[in-house]
């Protein structure tokens, strides 16, 4: 089961990070900092990142599966505009 625990919404005037959002699976584990954010086709969902030591940003967490990926986005979507 994918819920959302916690949803951080910014005030950032016209930037495109909308907010943060705490994801909790099958309560037994919650990924903190995915980010909402809004690009040319709407709103995304993007994983959090980790700076590497070649100075290229990395997703922590990826989803292999896309029908989970799909549910994943449109639960953290869903949280965010209620």
């Amino acid at each position: 089961m994918i819920e959302v625990a916690r949803v951080y919404k910014l005030d950032n005037g016209s930037k495109s990070l909308k907010a943060f959002a705490d994801v909790m699976i099958d309560e037994a584990f919650v990924i903190k900092g995915v980010r909402i954010i809004e690009g040319k086709n709407g709103l995304f969902v993007a994983m959090p990142k980790s700076e590497g030591k070649d100075g290229k940003w990395y997703d922590i967490v990826k989803i292999l599966n896309d029908d989970v990926k799909q549910k994943f986005q449109d639960t953290v979507l869903a949280a965010y505009s209620a």
